[in-house]
């Protein structure tokens, strides 16, 4: 897809050299880090129900001593050191290096065509004035499509809501993993002022 030749781009932001992707796998990472929930959790020995008689007596038997079937060897036993739920795995990237990554990705994306700039997106909350949009910027209705704007507001998330290739993002919340995962990416006008105002900033 062509360049909207009507907006000139900020060479600072969206042509800048990579010369490596490490900052980018870094950024990439941080995001699904940042993403994942503790959800897996396992029963320790105090947790598995049952076990509280004895499974057989201390002496006599030849068989090993043991005090309770919820031991972690036992089949249907605890379990030792597994997840607990609690697990944080969230990774913080400097504010600089964020700034650093982003434009990285968005040069990337320029230089592969993806981005286009249009006018600020204003529909009526119905999904034929995203299928519009898409059309008139001939846009496959395969195509992973990355909508940039200013601001979300119900009319957006309503006409957007109902095609699962398109993902709407307010312009500072945007991210690297989303510009890399997008075949296109559309960004409204006042949604690249956003941008431009917050990557041009120096890094710190």
């Amino acid at each position: 897809m062509a360049e909207n030749t009507k907006t000139t781009l900020p060479k600072e932001i969206f042509a800048v050299d990579v010369t490596n992707h490490e900052l980018l796998k870094v950024a990439y990472d941080t995001y699904l880090a940042n993403s994942r929930s503790a959800a897996a959790k396992t029963k320790k020995r105090g947790e598995v129900s049952g076990g509280g008689k004895k499974p057989w007596k201390q002496k006599g038997t030849g068989r090993a001593r043991f005090g309770s079937s919820r031991n972690p060897i036992w089949r249907g036993g605890g379990i030792a050191f597994g997840p607990t739920g609690d697990q944080n795995y969230t990774k913080k990237l400097p504010v600089g290096a964020k700034r650093v990554a982003l434009r990285q990705a968005l040069s990337l994306a320029n230089v592969a065509k993806k981005i286009v700039i249009i006018d600020d997106f204003a529909p009526n909350g119905k999904t034929k004035d995203t299928i519009k949009l898409l059309s008139d910027n001939k846009i496959n209705n395969e195509a992973r499509v990355l909508l940039v704007v200013d601001a979300k507001n119900d009319a957006i998330r309503r006409s957007t809501n109902n095609l699962n290739q398109i993902k709407v993002v307010s312009a500072m919340y945007l991210n690297v993993f989303d510009i890399l995962n997008a075949d296109n990416i559309l960004i409204g006008r006042k949604a690249l002022a956003v941008v431009a105002e917050w990557l041009k900033k120096e890094d710190k």
